[in-house]
């Protein structure tokens, strides 16, 4: 590794990851090298980069423009590869963040493919509902449901999402079918990650709306549990189509208030702002909205 091209890599990893020591071990190095390479940096600039303090550093405003500059770089190198070893032969490593029950039932089935398109392509699937962070793990794109609100990404729309209100066989006929959204008020919800979790949830039938507090005895932090909680008869929950129609289709939940909508929630792949994103992001880009199509 060449001194310039070291310091651009540990410069941007531990600006991103805000810990010298958090750089070294994902660099392989020690932690006296990362701060010597960084205080080298600045002493060639002459010009400081990064304010330490006793928890974290962060970029100095110089070194918020450097760092940006840094990604560039960096991501302009990686392309340049690419293309010398020809357009279809996307190399290095791909790490994705999505939730898990995406991943298992719809990306991963239809990886292999892609992997065999891309043989010197190395995938890291981050797979949780929590919201990654991109910048600290190091992520090149995630998927994103719902609204967009940190304008520090650029962003692709990938799918609408169409979302169902559905109950188990076991649960209605303990409980009765609810016929319109304010019979949900004698019923037990499930609240799960996203919209669900609210205490009103909202609905549209004819220009009309409606908004009706729901009581949510289980809680869950995942849409894997959530489905799980609605097929054990636990309550009536929110789901993705995508998410339930194979539960739909063996019947091990029912789709309630058919003539009523929830509102569709917008699908992104999101990646850091202010650079072009690589050919490897543009292909499983591509290569997700394949994906959620089918779903």
């Amino acid at each position: 590794m060449s001194d310039r091209f070291q310091e651009l890599v540990v410069f941007t990893r531990a600006a991103d990851l805000g810990s010298f020591s958090a750089a070294a071990r994902e660099l392989g190095l020690s932690q006296p090298s990362v701060s010597r390479i960084i205080s080298e940096l600045e002493t060639r600039l002459d010009t400081r980069l990064l304010t330490r303090s006793t928890r974290r550093i962060v970029p100095t405003d110089a070194g918020v423009v450097y760092l940006q500059k840094a990604r560039q770089l960096l991501h302009d190198l990686d392309d340049a590869e690419a293309s010398a070893k020809g357009q279809d032969s996307l190399h290095g490593r791909l790490r994705v963040a999505l939730p898990a029950i995406l991943a298992v039932r719809h990306v991963i089935p239809e990886l292999p493919a892609f992997v065999a398109r891309h043989p010197n392509l190395d995938i890291e699937l981050l797979t949780s509902d929590d919201m990654h962070d991109l910048i600290a793990e190091a992520a090149d794109l995630a998927v994103r449901f719902g609204p967009l609100e940190d304008s520090n990404f650029g962003a692709k729309k990938l799918a609408v999402e169409n979302r169902l209100l559905v109950a188990s066989p076991v649960y209605l006929s303990r409980f009765g079918t609810p016929e319109h959204p304010q019979d949900l008020l004698n019923h037990t919800c499930v609240a799960g990650p996203g919209g669900s979790a609210s205490k009103r949830w909202s609905f549209t039938a004819n220009g009309q709306a409606f908004a009706v507090p729901v009581r949510s005895r289980i809680r869950v932090t995942s849409s894997e549990a959530t489905l799980a909680s609605g097929v054990a008869g636990l309550g009536i929950i929110i789901a993705s189509e995508w998410m339930c129609r194979a539960s739909l289709a063996d019947g091990s939940l029912v789709r309630l208030l058919p003539g009523y909508s929830l509102d569709a929630v917008d699908v992104h792949a999101v990646f850091p702002k202010g650079r072009v994103p690589s050919s490897k992001v543009r292909m499983f880009t591509e290569f997700l909205i394949e994906v959620l199509a089918k779903a």
